[in-house]
């Protein structure tokens, strides 16, 4: 039987007509307020970005925890799946390549200009 006629079924009155119900209940978590402190980054609109940043723990150990956090969410979402590929694996090497050349740009930058001559 389709999902659709189970509900149907599920849900008509006694006289046979389809009573019309919500899956809304009238208060939900989403109604209330969410702390700006608790907000994930992309959540947070421009105006709170100062708001949210006091509440960043900036000790060592915060810091420590933050790019652990990183780490794990990253390795879950491209490299601990089922059917993985080599995307994960080559968006590291292209960040890694992209920020040993930010590292080097002054001295490549110096021995393009410098004349031979």
């Amino acid at each position: 039987m389709p999902l659709h006629a189970q509900y149907l079924t599920r849900n008509k009155h006694k006289n046979g007509k389809i009573k019309k119900t919500s899956n809304r209940s009238p208060v939900t978590m989403a109604d209330r307020p969410v702390p700006v402190v608790e907000k994930r980054l992309m959540d947070v609109k421009l105006g709170e970005l100062g708001t949210w940043l006091g509440g960043r723990d900036f000790t060592p150990n915060g810091i420590i925890q933050a790019i652990r956090r990183g780490h794990d969410r990253y390795y879950n979402k491209y490299i601990n799946v089922k059917k993985g590929g080599i995307g994960g694996v080559a968006m590291l090497l292209a960040g890694y390549v992209a920020i040993s050349y930010l590292w080097e740009y002054d001295h490549i930058k110096h021995d393009r200009w410098r004349k031979y001559h």
